[in-house]
């Protein structure tokens, strides 16, 4: 019997069959398993409801199925249930398919009609806290229940929510720091050259806003400059400093590639900075003192197996100014975790595009926090102070209206790309703006040897095709296999010491140009689909053994653990290849900042193959030319955000290689919303 066929008996005509008899607890949980068998749900929502039952017997049906659904959205990356919205349009927040419709109306109509009866029957259940109420530990927590959006949150998820919150607010509100505003004045002078004809400066304008909080965001698009800003800031924050030798700087991000890529970007900008500086500042020495830049995991010590870190209030973290890259990336309960590790005193910078893709975990964090950048909202203190400071007039479109919320006086978004630009800039902000006619008309008007270009339809051996040829002059895998193919030179050569690494960097540098960025994980378009097919054109065509077996020459993998002990964390890619050990055993080389770190294959345990990987996990990196794959089997993942994320990551070429014609369009339309409760937290009306 199919699912469908499964689904059809024990949901529509096991309620048709008696129209009048009220849904009880145990009908609910049935239709909920029934659920979880045909995907629409997980086995985990289930749980969570079947071990209410169990924990309240009484509990009314409504509450199983409110928190069935509220462990879904979490599971979906919402922090919380808009328990009004699944009332009155359930199919809207649950974003079922159309064809699992009637299964949901027919358990709906058996439900309470109204979000006051729901409330009722939540508030009515001793596992179901009101904010307002004493805790008592319980594990759902109902918010907002006086107002027209009622949130129910897991417990878990309101404590990080209201503890980000309180963090935020305090940092944002609390007494500047005390600063020589002229001797900031000078050096921002020194360090932003006026521009003939330029307007408003708003580098510089994130470095003045900075200096003068323990928290900021400096938010922007790629190639607006953020790591450059940064690198001026902590120029800025090492001139102004009455010690600068003793201000304790970290830098980090969510992934290891985009923490070394941090690193090496400030480094760079601040040794080109030396110039400017002169004799007043030793800035090679300052930053040497910084040392590498570390993944969240590693800064916070995470602790494998558990939801414990090595830093938290107890145990601050030894810093004065922390700067945390592709903030985008930093879901709920890891900002949780940072900010009660931070000092009170600390500085906080977050750097990121607002408008990427959240975190697969639960939260959209930076994107709730920037909800004003565009807009500016400064007050007047602000407007005066920037003027001062950074000798920089805002736009009046810019100032606050009758209400300029705090954090806002911390945002600055970054308005200029001066890096990103041509048909892959364009297609992005077509993209980002939500015009389905100008993104789709930009790729209309390219070819095979334009930066851009799209082809919808057609068989999936299209995708492999461009995976070994590229199009035009944008490559794809053909000159990693050409790099790899050169071991049988290397091995044999008298100083295989000498050459060995050279030969290792240039088969992680090929590797490096191209990538195929998917929307999902299984299927022929999908991550497992199109990995299993590079890999068997790679053995077709010789690259590598016609049955490789599981660790081969040339296998790229991406760690999905963080592991200290070996020096890797989730995100880091690596590449197995001969050493030049005698014997030569493989190892899996990765290229961590400019130098090189090899482990043995027999210790990786928890890596995947990276021919191809989900657009998420691509979020810090960039690649010479990047193929975004589109399913037609993506359902609601597939969404702006999406979209725009694959795009950014391309440097030079933008392929976009999608099942069906209408994927683009439908993906563009589709703007990506989670449910959070921050920005009201933030507001006063949820009070922690």
């Amino acid at each position: 019997m199919s699912r469908k066929r499964h689904l059809d008996i024990h949901t529509l005509e096991m309620f048709a069959a008696e129209p009048a008899a009220p849904v009880t607890a145990h009908s609910v949980l049935e239709v909920l398993r029934l659920w979880a068998d045909a995907g629409m749900l997980r086995r985990l929502d289930v749980a969570l409801a079947v071990w209410l039952h169990e924990q309240d017997p009484q509990v009314q049906p409504c509450v199983l199925v409110a928190a069935a659904m509220l462990a879904q959205m979490e599971g979906r990356g919402h922090s919380c249930l808009p328990l009004a919205d699944l009332v009155a349009t359930p199919n809207a927040v649950l974003g079922w398919d159309a064809e699992n419709l009637p299964h949901l109306l027919a358990l709906w109509e058996r439900l309470p009609g109204t979000c006051a009866q729901w409330l009722q029957a939540l508030q009515a259940c001793p596992l179901v806290r009101a904010a307002t109420e004493a805790d008592r530990a319980q594990p759902l927590v109902l918010a907002a229940v006086d107002s027209a959006h009622p949130l129910l949150y897991l417990r878990r998820y309101w404590d990080h929510e209201r503890m980000v919150a309180a963090h935020i607010l305090q940092r944002s509100t609390a007494a500047g720091v005390q600063l020589p505003e002229q001797a900031a004045r000078e050096w921002l002078d020194r360090f932003f050259p006026v521009a003939s004809g330029a307007g408003c400066n708003w580098q510089k304008v994130a470095c003045a806003v900075a200096l003068r909080g323990r928290f900021s965001i400096i938010t922007g698009g790629p190639g607006t400059g953020k790591t450059y800003t940064a690198a001026r800031l902590l120029a800025l924050l090492f001139a102004t400093a009455a010690q600068p030798e003793q201000l304790r700087v970290a830098l980090s991000a969510p992934t290891g590639k985009a923490a070394a890529r941090l690193k090496e970007s400030i480094e760079t900008a601040l040794k080109d900075l030396q110039q400017v500086v002169g004799d007043a500042l030793d800035l090679e020495a300052l930053v040497q003192r910084v040392g590498a830049a570390r993944t969240l995991h590693s800064l916070l010590g995470a602790r494998p197996d558990t939801r414990h870190w090595g830093f938290h209030a107890g145990r601050p973290l030894d810093v004065d100014v922390l700067i945390v890259d592709e903030a985008s990336m930093v879901h709920l309960e890891m900002m949780s975790a940072l900010l009660d590790a931070l000092p009170p005193h600390a500085r906080l910078v977050l750097l990121g595009d607002k408008d990427q893709l959240a975190s697969v975990e639960a939260g959209a964090v930076l994107g709730d926090l920037c909800r004003d950048a565009q807009m500016g909202r400064y007050d007047a203190a602000t407007v005066d102070y920037v003027a001062r400071v950074a000798g920089e007039h805002i736009p009046a479109p810019f100032h606050a209206d009758a209400m300029a919320p705090a954090l806002a006086q911390q945002t600055v978004m970054l308005r200029e790309s001066r890096r990103f630009s041509g048909p892959i800039a364009e297609l992005a902000l077509a993209v980002n703006a939500g015009d389905v006619a100008r993104s789709q008309a930009l790729l209309a008007e390219c070819g095979v040897y334009d930066p851009v270009f799209m082809q919808a339809g057609g068989a999936v051996q299209r995708v492999h095709q461009l995976a070994w040829q590229g199009r035009g002059t944008a490559v794809g895998y053909q000159p990693f296999a050409q790099a790899l193919q050169r071991w049988a030179a290397i091995e044999k050569a008298s100083d295989i010491a000498v050459q060995h690494e050279g030969w290792v960097r240039e088969v992680i540098t090929a590797f490096e140009r191209f990538r195929l960025l998917c929307a999902v994980r299984e299927g022929e378009w999908g991550v497992a689909g199109l990995n299993a097919a590079v890999q068997q054109l790679l053995a077709r065509l010789g690259v590598i053994p016609k049955e490789p077996g599981e660790w081969y020459r040339g296998r790229p993998v991406m760690v999905t653990r963080n592991d200290a002990a070996l020096g890797v964390f989730n995100g880091d890619i690596g590449i197995a290849l001969p050493s030049a050990a005698p014997g030569h055993p493989l190892r899996v080389y990765f290229l961590q900042g400019n130098q090189l770190h090899a482990v043995s294959v027999a210790r990786l345990v928890h890596v995947e193959t990276a021919f191809a990987m989900t657009v998420h996990k691509s979020q810090g990196s960039e690649f010479e030319h990047t193929a975004l794959v589109l399913s037609a089997k993506a359902g609601s993942v597939l969404g702006r955000e999406l979209v725009y994320t694959g795009i950014t990551r391309a440097r030079s070429a933008f392929t976009l290689m999608a099942e069906d014609v209408r994927l683009l369009a439908q993906a563009i339309a589709a703007p990506t919303r989670r449910v959070s409760g921050l920005l009201r937290f933030l507001e006063g009306e949820l009070k922690a």
